[in-house]
């Protein structure tokens, strides 16, 4: 019976999920229902059975203009566990954009050494103007305040680990929902399953309108909060983000977060709750909140390295080349 529903996911795999193929993914709008499933049962195969050797010969460039400490280094890992290369850099000012080159002529260039770029970039849509130059698949890393695909895929992928499934589900959002990247993927992303999505956050980094008006065009189940309180006691998922303030402009960074999350608040919570958090965690979720059962912020990480194999192998197109064996 094992032997049979491993044949079965090879090939579903091997045989749907080439929209991916030598394209770049630069918003979760860039896939469908039908493939977020695809690449969310790829990387179920890559977290149980190695390929050491599918991607070798190939090379990623990981271009980092902003910090990254998981997606930078889960992209590098899922690369080298694939048996590929990476070059790259973790500064954009020991690039040559300190020289003045625009980030059109660098990405022609690293297009022409590497054979898939992974960029984060301050600027909104940079990720799509190196993808319209590079000749390679570009993968998004985060362009500013606006996406971050891979990400979304690896919440996905840890909701449906921890519950079971993305449907029937109520997802609580908490925290920066104006200038979380995160945040904004996900929730297009969740717009395809049958969730109740509720929010949480300062009154001055409520979720953009127009992210509001996408969820309503979907027929999504949402609502608005004032407090953690409100929701925690009916929530299977709580997914937790920082404040931003580094992307402050006008804002005052003076302010009552009503998205701190501490032990008692759990006190309420359903067995199956499940903590989230994209990470770097600020004073958010309180430390001794990690050794609950409710945590899976620190699994949820670990997942960056199958979820992202899966993304390279399929814009590589190395899958369906690569004869699985059990």
């Amino acid at each position: 019976m094992r032997l049979i529903k491993i044949c079965a996911l090879i090939f579903a795999m091997m045989s749907s999920v080439y929209a991916l193929e030598n394209n770049s993914l630069i918003s979760i709008d860039d896939i469908s229902k039908a493939e977020i499933e695809q690449i969310l049962n790829a990387a179920q195969f890559f977290k149980t059975t190695p390929q050491p050797d599918l991607l070798k010969g190939h090379i990623l460039a990981s271009c980092f203009f902003e910090p990254s400490t998981r997606t930078r280094l889960s992209f590098e890992s899922a690369m080298y566990r694939l048996g590929g290369n990476v070059i790259g850099f973790t500064d954009g000012d020991t690039t040559s954009t300190k020289k003045g080159e625009s980030l059109s002529d660098m990405m022609k260039g690293i297009g022409s050494f590497a054979d898939v770029i992974v960029m984060r970039h301050p600027m909104v849509g940079s990720a799509h103007l190196a993808a319209s130059v590079a000749g390679v698949p570009v993968v998004n890393g985060g362009d500013g305040f606006n996406q971050h695909p891979t990400q979304t895929l690896v919440d996905l992928f840890s909701i449906r680990e921890s519950q079971g499934t993305l449907d029937d589900l109520h997802i609580a959002i908490a925290g920066d929902l104006k200038y979380g990247r995160t945040v904004h993927s996900l929730c297009l992303a969740l717009s395809h399953y049958r969730v109740h999505l509720h929010f949480i956050s300062p009154n001055f980094l409520l979720l953009p309108d127009v992210i509001c008006e996408e969820l309503r065009k979907s027929d999504t189940s949402i609502s608005f909060h004032e407090s953690l309180e409100e929701v925690i006691p009916e929530i299977d998922i709580l997914y937790m983000t920082r404040i931003q303030k580094e992307r402050f402009v006008y804002e005052s960074v003076d302010f009552e977060n009503p998205c701190l999350l501490k032990l008692s608040h759990l006190a309420k919570a359903k067995d199956n709750l499940r903590i989230l958090h994209p990470l770097p965690r600020m004073d958010e979720i309180e430390v001794n909140i990690d050794n609950t059962p409710y945590a899976y912020y620190f699994q949820q990480m670990g997942n960056g390295v199958p979820v992202r194999m899966a993304v390279l192998a399929l814009l590589l197109n190395k899958i369906e080349a690569n004869n699985f064996s059990f």
